[in-house]
């Protein structure tokens, strides 16, 4: 028979990690009621319960229930507390400042909405069917289109997708301008491919302002992209063919797709630059399996995320090596940045 101790460990765990889904959809409740930036207007805190629900635009507010929420918030570290005689009293923590929707803050809030969206959440309950079958992946079985097409049918959904991507490419381009300096200095044009409404390749542009951007994705994403300064859009697939140009960016693409398409696209990635003084600039995971660092973790999450909604997956530094010597890239560079991505610099030569 086992200890006692590590009999009640075991079980505690599956309990935590059953009930896991609660802490995700208190993290999407209290974006939605938007009670960081209730704080935040307040100084950060501290602020009583009552002072965050009346802002609420409801005329009766559940306060108990308020209470119940940022007890769990604050247990798992979003919001700070203390009691100050019988009334307990809230702030703002380093994790719930990401959840601020000020547009002068950068902010993880439009993907935390994403992530709780129903039509996100349902795709995760076949994964047990996507280990089962390699078909159509959990997304589509669960909303009746793929991703892509969803997007296409759905503009609400559509907007909830490119706010999502477009806040992180906020925070997470500034690592990767700062760190890929030497890349960027000696390009003269740059395509992002995928590169949904243009935050990236703008914030490209901005930092280096020689460079001649184009933000290149599908029609009906383009078609919401903001007028920007030295980028001009481009519709298109990038299966058929790449807008030429000196180098090509991608963030957070290949991850969707299997290996045989990664391949096709990183072919025509080769065909859109040239032979050689060509560069592709990668920004994805490059997964830690057995790493023990802030995001690696993440990274295995993130594959598993993959599975149920596009069918891609998340590569380790081998996987990546395979890839892009198929696609004609045997030549690459791993660079550190900090963020959940690094950036694979590849080159055909």
């Amino acid at each position: 028979m086992e200890p006692l101790d590590e009999t009640l460990s075991g079980q505690a765990q599956v309990w935590k990690h059953m009930f896991a889904v609660a802490d995700s959809m208190a993290l999407k409740c209290a974006v939605e009621l938007r009670i960081p930036d209730i704080i935040h207007s307040q100084a950060g805190g501290p602020v009583t319960l009552a002072q965050i629900a009346s802002r609420f635009p409801t005329p009766s507010p559940k306060t108990a229930y308020l209470a119940r929420v940022m007890r769990l918030l604050v247990r798992k570290n979003i919001f700070s507390a203390h009691r100050d005689g019988g009334e307990m009293l809230y702030g703002l923590a380093p994790s719930s400042r990401w959840l601020l929707q000020d547009a002068s803050h950068l902010s993880l809030a439009p993907m935390v909405l994403l992530q709780g969206h129903p039509t996100v959440v349902s795709a995760w309950h076949y994964l047990g069917d996507c280990v089962k079958d390699e078909g159509s992946a959990g997304f589509k079985r669960a909303n009746g289109h793929d991703l892509w097409d969803l997007q296409l049918e759905n503009p609400e959904y559509n907007r909830i997708f490119n706010d999502a991507m477009a806040c992180t490419n906020k925070f997470m381009m500034k690592a990767i301008v700062d760190a890929c300096k030497e890349g960027f200095e000696r390009v003269g044009s740059l395509v992002d491919v995928g590169g949904g409404t243009g935050v990236a390749v703008a914030e490209i542009v901005r930092s280096y302002p020689h460079i001649k951007g184009i933000n290149f994705d599908r029609p009906n994403v383009i078609a919401d992209a903001p007028v920007c300064g030295g980028v001009s859009h481009v519709g298109g697939d990038m299966f058929e063919a790449i807008p030429s140009a000196d180098a090509v960016f991608m963030k957070w693409i290949l991850h969707d797709w299997n290996d045989e398409d990664c391949v096709k696209i990183l072919k025509n990635c080769k065909k859109a630059i040239p032979e050689k003084n060509g560069m592709v600039l990668i920004a994805e995971v490059v997964l830690q399996p057995e790493g023990d660092g802030l995001f690696d973790e993440t990274g295995l999450v993130l594959d598993l995320l993959m599975i149920t909604h596009t069918g891609g997956k998340e590569r380790s530094e081998l996987e990546w090596k395979k890839i892009l010597e198929e696609g004609g890239f045997p030549r690459y560079n791993i660079v550190q940045i900090p963020s959940l991505l690094s950036v694979i610099e590849a080159f055909p030569l």
